[in-house]
């Protein structure tokens, strides 16, 4: 899927440079792939923690849910001293611990935000809980898990956790396969490896996929995941876009449709971390095709498309962090298709987490740095 984007990417690029100031081809619009902007990388507030999660408040303040287990303040550009108080039990272990954050899209009116974390069971084990609650000052107030998964298990990895909202204000999460391939993925009765949609008080729609379907988690919306750690909704189409982690190579972005399999792990475009091979397929009928995917593995977290104009030549296209390179990719799209991929800010260190802020600027959470912005 990947060579053959940038084929398409090549033949668009060719054909608008013959076809002089026309902006369509065949009646279908096409993007012109942006040339890279001067961009300076600015610290916005120092932190030596793990910034996994950012929620821009109405007022203008920043929420910041650092993996090692605390909900700091960002007020007026400057740290708040003192962490918010009301978190759940947090287990912090390996790369688990408090993960994303999201307002309520009325958040204004109701003041409910939303949670992921792991959550030990008492026995050595975890697994990745999705919460709602109010800020009351810098505590958290009405406290409600309403999704733990049955995914337990006493391996410290893969707890997916991004959230988003789409138009019709359902919430959808990401879960990962809490490194048990073999048996999670490709089981819609067991949790994990998954993505769910589910209300925002935490009741199921009546028209998830597999409602109907005896033994099924009724929250799943689509399965063979990995370990999603990238969620955005579309701008213009409202879909929900992920990316998620391969092994060594077959980093996937996946835009997430109704019931549908995504192939982990009977289909990858990686391998084991060892070199050795898992899986002789990339395709099979019934499953998805990513979207696109990086051979090698760019390690990707983090993900927003690009709607504010202090970007003009960024505008509409997708932004994924890299946690392996430090880097910021940019996917040019035309429609659905990514027809071009470019590094257009480098030498960030570990990318975690993105945001836009009230100002129009992206700001980006940066391991063991704190909270850069991106000025052009």
């Amino acid at each position: 899927m990947k060579n053959i984007n940038k084929a398409l990417a090549i033949s668009l690029l060719s054909l608008m440079s013959l076809a002089s100031c026309s902006d369509t081809l065949n009646g279908a619009d096409i993007v012109v792939s942006p040339k890279n902007q001067e961009i300076k990388s600015e610290i916005f507030v120092e932190n030596d923690g793990i910034p996994w999660g950012m929620a821009w408040l109405p007022n203008g303040d920043l929420l910041v849910t650092m993996r090692g287990g605390e909900l700091r303040l960002i007020q007026d550009g400057k740290l708040v001293e003192q962490p918010i108080t009301g978190l759940p039990e947090i287990a912090v272990k390996q790369q688990g611990g408090l993960l994303d954050i999201i307002l309520h899209p009325n958040y204004a009116d109701n003041g409910w935000l939303y949670l992921s974390y792991s959550k030990a069971d008492g026995n050595g084990n975890f697994s990745t809980a999705i919460m709602r609650a109010k800020l009351n000052g810098l505590s958290l107030v009405e406290q409600q898990d309403i999704y733990v998964a049955q995914a337990y298990g006493d391996r410290g990895v893969h707890f997916g956790s991004r959230l988003a909202f789409d138009d019709n204000g359902y919430l959808y999460f990401s879960i990962g396969d809490r490194g048990q391939r073999d048996i999670n993925p490709q089981d819609i009765t067991r949790d994990a490896g998954k993505i769910y949609r589910i209300f925002d008080d935490g009741r199921i729609p009546e028209d998830n996929p597999f409602i109907d379907v005896q033994g099924a988690k009724k929250a799943i919306y689509s399965y063979g995941h990995r370990n999603p750690q990238g969620m955005a909704k579309h701008p213009k189409t409202g879909e929900i876009w992920t990316h998620e982690h391969g092994p060594k190579g077959g980093d996937e972005v996946n835009i997430i449709s109704k019931g549908k399999n995504y192939g982990w792990p009977v289909i990858s475009y990686g391998v084991n971390y060892s070199g050795t091979s898992f899986t002789e397929l990339t395709e099979k009928e019934g499953m998805e095709q990513p979207a696109w995917y990086w051979e090698p593995s760019i390690a990707p977290s983090g993900m927003m498309f690009v709607t504010s104009d202090k970007y003009p030549q960024w505008q509409g296209n997708l932004l994924v962090g890299s946690m392996k390179f430090g880097y910021l990719v940019m996917l040019t799209l035309n429609g659905n298709t990514v027809v071009k991929e470019e590094v257009v800010k480098d030498e960030l260190i570990r990318v975690r987490s993105m945001s836009v802020g009230p100002d129009g600027l992206i700001y980006l959470g940066i391991d063991g740095k704190g909270i850069y912005r991106l000025v052009p």
